[in-house]
């Protein structure tokens, strides 16, 4: 079982900025892609970013292209996502996904383990 567990949310105000982390537990010999979600009130779960294991590949939900940047530093199984230029629209749950595999995947289901989840809330 992988355990995640997400920080660094919170509230700020429009143009702001925020940098949540995920902290995976170890999983000697495997490679996997990660992956970051949100979920606002009454929504579905909707992709954000994901990567690589190696970080070289990221893809990005059209939304949140040019504001936000997901990367990772796989000595401390940690992956983040800064995210600037913050909009009331980018308020939700975010919850980091680990995959099983180091494939690139923008639909939930494809992701077996997640964290709990962090509040982002931006006001105008």
């Amino acid at each position: 079982q992988v355990e995640l567990v997400e920080s660094g949310g919170g509230s700020v105000h429009a143009e702001g900025s925020l940098r949540l982390s995920c902290a995976a537990s170890e999983r000697a010999g495997v490679k996997y892609s990660m992956a970051w979600f949100r979920q606002a009130p009454g929504k579905e779960r909707d992709f954000v970013a994901t990567i690589t294991w190696s970080g070289v590949t990221t893809v990005y939900a059209d939304s949140v292209k040019g504001r936000f940047t997901i990367s990772r530093d796989n000595a401390k199984n940690t992956v983040y996502l800064q995210m600037n230029n913050l909009r009331p629209e980018d308020t939700a749950v975010y919850y980091c996904a680990c995959g099983d595999r180091d494939w690139l995947h923008t639909v939930p289901t494809e992701y077996p383990y997640w964290g709990q989840g962090t509040q982002v809330t931006v006001s105008s």
